[in-house]
């Protein structure tokens, strides 16, 4: 943002929102001065031009880059994360043009950041066919908000360039990563490129599941006896799990926007703790930015992006966490028998349009050839295969997919518009201004002690009253029942979706019809929907398919809400009542397993008083040496604590007993503590632990093996043990793992960019970890410097004023211009 409402131009009052929308940026009163520190300089220069920028490197790599403009800025900090990221970021504009099949075959397959691997064909036909229907294209063209600001134009032409500098002056065949020194997939970037990645972005959490299901759309063909195949029986339950959420994706994150009466010193205070991918195309990226009087901000982007999406500026800090609501809708539709690609619509006969997208593939033998796929759309919208959740192109039905953020390349702007805000109530005003948010909460505090909560995202606008009209067959229903998503009827246009007054495109919810809270003392979310960011005041009356109100709360939310309450009346073991900021990091880290808090004792009692137990083979299993172990443990998952581990297993089993494990149900007026109590007249809870018993003993695990003896993150062969738990044993600090061939957890996914902000008289104080480290070339210093940080819970101070980066031992300095 530019500045407060109220200020003028040529003497007449602007609205905040016309601020928001201009296309050059106002000064506002700023520190930062704009002679470069002296320190160790390298001198990179073509010549006088339009891009120029300071790089200032501090320690563990984090670049402070100054410039003088949006365009400088974005060339000094592309420049800058190329030389640390560029084979991850090449990889994925090889993706987003629909080249994966042409460049590494057409079987292989990518990791996906939303867990699991994707082929490579069928993601070039996903990507050519965004390319094909030209939409980013058409939105570019767009004037804001629907297209990109000035300022944000500004700043990705300059970020393209500097990546193209870097590239330039190292050359392909010397580029210091081997992953992709002297490979033809990498070549200089475009803008466009990085609009589609963008776009990418935005449909992270809708098209982007579901893009097997879009390519494999296809009409149904005739059974051996000439009938149609008919819909998929109704089974009596559906796994929830099959449609997106924070689990389902691997996602997660906490964060704690604290206020005046949550802070020692009533001012504001941030957590940030995004649970995201520690490998592949959704890692963060640390970074300082400045352009004198116009904009200061500090903390982490996702590759490619040259905004900053977490982290502070002068008065502000924020965060986000995955949200609950939906961003698509399926629509179910009526098919006009004998014909699979006509539809009704009001009665009327309607005929699918086809697109048939071609895509260049290298073949076993090293040649290229051409392959081609054809999708099938619909007015309201492509045609899915989904079989998992029920929706089949058969005879009767078909199921089209309504994605909002099909035309949302807003994401930047709303980023960047928030990175200039100066208050919780700027804020607000950047993302009603923008509407960009593509899937996340946003968590925030501000200098003034303001603590605030927002779902503010790009949600379809399907209202409570449409789901009783238009949500009346068998497998729609039973969608909505299980995974609260709503599938519409697809026959007529009274359940086609609404829309808001407010809202800056069709088809959406406008800011005014979703939730929002400001507090004075504190805020939290861990991916729970938006109706407790604060027991004393939940957020009711919206729509469900943000996510729903008075449901049982994760765990892991549970334990945050625990933490700061605990903080707040001083008895959690720490000295005085409210926050310091050494108080935030050592809560954000003390690794407390709720589950084992309100389980373990039951869990002992019962192994102490059943011995042995039958288990589901007919085979008994002895309990007993589970008992010493599990009751000497501090129901914690530090790297020393033992017992860890068997409690982890016996919870990923024990959750799935007949009837849950809890013998408390949940109580919605007491959310925070319940359910509770272990059901020890449960059999199959016995069993659970007996099942761990066996499980950790066939990996060669003893039962009290410390949790940093067996999970931990491997990097140029040092094996750095890694503290935190699972998001099932509701543990805050979350790590999740993949188990590797030798039997040791290795984190895929959880604390990532780890920050901590606390507002003071003299500005913001920051700390923070990127729990993976900055760079991903094997060789950079920094590849695994961070990580080792992490390891011992230590963290890195986040350098915000000229002084502060002056004054690091580590300091060097790059100037760049052309």
């Amino acid at each position: 943002m530019h500045g407060r409402a109220g200020r003028t131009r040529g003497g007449r009052l602007l609205p905040l929102t016309a601020l928001l929308l201009a296309t050059a940026c106002e000064p506002r009163a700023a520190t930062p001065a704009t002679q470069a520190p002296e320190g160790p300089v390298a001198s990179v220069k073509l010549g006088a031009g339009s891009l120029s920028a300071t790089v200032r490197r501090t320690a563990h790599g984090i670049p402070h880059v100054l410039a003088d403009d949006f365009a400088g800025l974005g060339y000094g900090y592309g420049y800058a994360f190329a030389q640390d990221n560029l084979c991850e970021l090449a990889d994925v504009l090889v993706t987003v043009n629909a080249e994966r099949a042409r460049y590494f075959g057409p079987d292989a397959t990518y990791l996906s950041a939303l867990g699991g691997n994707l082929n490579n064909l069928k993601s070039d036909f996903f990507y050519q066919s965004v390319l094909d229907d030209g939409t980013v294209d058409a939105l570019l063209a767009k004037p804001p908000p629907l297209g990109p600001s000035q300022d944000a134009r500004e700043l990705v032409r300059g970020f393209a360039a500097g990546i193209n500098r870097y590239l330039r002056d190292t050359g392909v065949d010397a580029l210091p990563d081997a992953r992709c020194r002297g490979a033809a997939w990498v070549r200089p970037i475009t803008e466009h490129d990085l609009y589609l990645r963008y776009y990418q972005l935005s449909l992270f959490a809708s098209s982007g599941f579901f893009l097997d299901a879009l390519v494999d759309a296809k009409p149904p063909t005739l059974l051996p006896d000439g009938t149609l195949p008919l819909p998929l029986p109704v089974p009596a339950t559906l796994d929830r799990d099959v449609f997106p959420r924070s689990e389902s994706l691997g996602l997660g994150s906490n964060a704690f926007g604290l206020g005046s009466e949550a802070t020692r010193n009533g001012k504001g205070m941030l957590l940030a703790n995004p649970h995201f991918p520690w490998e592949g195309s959704e890692r963060f990226y640390q970074a300082h930015l400045t352009v004198p009087g116009k904009l200061n901000v500090s903390g982490a982007s996702l590759l490619g992006v040259p905004a900053i999406l977490i982290g502070h500026n002068e008065t502000l800090a924020w965060s986000h966490t995955v949200s609950t609501a939906y961003r698509f809708t399926p629509f179910e539709l009526k098919l006009v028998p004998g014909f699979p690609t006509k539809y009704l619509y009001d009665g009327q006969v309607r005929e699918m349009t086809t697109r048939t997208v071609t895509v260049r593939a290298r073949e076993a033998d090293g040649t290229l050839t051409s392959r081609q796929h054809t999708f099938y759309r619909t007015h309201l919208g492509p045609m899915m295969e989904y079989p998992s959740g029920l929706m089949t192109w058969n005879g009767l039905t078909g199921y089209a997919f309504h994605d909002a953020n099909a035309t949302n390349l807003r994401v930047l702007d709303t980023f960047f518009a928030m990175d200039r805000a100066t208050s919780v109530e700027e804020l607000r005003l950047a993302q009603n201004t923008w509407q960009g948010i593509p899937w996340v909460n946003t968590v925030a505090a501000d200098a003034q002690g303001h603590a605030s909560y927002a779902d503010m995202g790009v949600v379809p606008h399907v209202t409570d009253d449409k789901l009783l009209r238009c949500v009346l067959s068998p497998i729609p229903l039973l969608v909505l029942q299980t995974a609260g998503l709503p599938v519409l009827d697809g026959s007529r246009s009274d359940c086609a979706v609404g829309t808001d007054a407010d809202a800056v495109e069709p088809g959406i919810f406008g800011p005014g019809r979703l939730p929002r809270l400001t507090r004075a003392d504190y805020v939290t979310n861990s991916n729970d929907s938006y109706w407790l960011p604060n027991p004393a005041q939940p957020l009711t009356g919206f729509p469900r398919i943000l996510g729903g109100e008075k449901n049982v709360r994760s765990l892991r939310t549970r334990m945050g809400l625990k933490m700061v309450q605990g903080r707040l009346s001083g008895t959690d073991g720490l000295e005085g009542q409210r926050f310091t900021l050494e108080q935030l990091q050592a809560v954000t880290f003390n690794n407390r397993v709720l589950s084992g808090e309100l389980l373990r004792d039951a869990a002992v009692a019962l192994c102490r008083r059943t011995p042995f137990v039958l288990m589901p083979d007919l085979t008994f299993e002895d309990l007993r040496p589970a008992c010493p172990v599990l009751a000497a443990w501090d129901l914690k998952g530090n790297l020393d604590s033992r017992g860890e581990l068997l409690w982890r297993v016996f919870i990923f089993s024990v959750v799935g007993v007949t009837g849950g494990p809890y013998l408390v149900p949940f109580n919605a007026n007491d959310p925070v503590n319940t359910p509770r109590t272990l059901n020890t007249l449960n059999p199959q809870v016995a069993q659970s632990l007996g099942t761990a018993i066996r499980t950790l003993r066939a990996r060669g695990i003893a039962l009290d093996a410390t949790t940093g003896s067996v999970q931990g993150k491997r990097k140029n062969g040092v094996f750095h043990p890694i503290h935190g738990c699972s998001h099932e044993e509701g543990c805050f600090n979350q790590i999740g793992n993949q188990l590797l061939p030798d039997n040791t957890y290795e984190p895929v996914l959880g604390s990532s960019f780890v920050m901590a902000v606390s507002f003071t008289d003299a500005g913001p104080v920051a700390k923070s970890v990127l729990t993976y480290s900055q760079s991903t070339n094997a060789a950079s210093p920094w590849f695994a410097d961070q990580t080792a940080l992490f390891s011992q819970k230590q963290w890195v101070d986040m350098r915000f004023t000229e002084a502060e980066i002056a004054s690091d031992p580590a300091l060097t300095v790059t100037r760049l211009q052309e």
